[in-house]
């Protein structure tokens, strides 16, 4: 595992175990999502603790929280610059690819003499799952599924 906290924080079993559960879940989970992993084997885990070893994780730059819509704080672990696409009726989440903000920084600087110094990408909209059923909001979220636009690496 690398480094969780930054140098000079303290690494505590509080802090340790909400790191781990955002690892488990994958990412893109919010502090109840955490508080429910966590009660899988601590049932009296407090929820006030999940919050402030979020708030630590956070400030030591380990965990990055995600403000999605109008929705609950997504926490992922922090692995760079973070761009999303999510669903306004589910809040299933999508990362957009870094070339895809690469492009519209070199748009920016090329052709508007615009030089970005820090870009976060948020695109709200609707996944297809539930543009099949309009007008009802989903209790669960999807997983929406990544595509690689065309001229994007190797295709998957």
């Amino acid at each position: 595992m690398t480094e969780m906290l930054a140098p000079g924080m303290r690494r505590t079993a509080q802090r340790t175990m909400v790191y781990n559960a955002i690892v488990r879940l994958g990412g893109h989970c919010t502090a109840d999502e955490i508080t429910a992993e966590l009660h899988t084997a601590q049932p009296r885990f407090p929820r006030s603790t999940v919050y402030r070893s979020l708030e630590a994780l956070t400030a030591s730059g380990s965990v990055y929280a995600a403000h999605l819509g109008d929705g609950p704080t997504h926490y992922e672990l922090a692995t760079g610059d973070h761009h999303h696409a999510v669903c306004q009726m589910c809040g299933g989440v999508l990362h957009i690819e870094e070339e895809l903000v690469s492009a519209l920084e070199t748009h920016l600087e090329g052709l508007h003499r615009f030089k970005p110094t820090h870009t976060e990408v948020l695109v709200v909209g609707v996944c297809e799952t539930c543009s099949r059923t309009p007008g009802r909001k989903s209790l669960h979220r999807h997983t929406l599924e990544h595509v690689h636009h065309a001229g994007a690496g190797s295709g998957s």
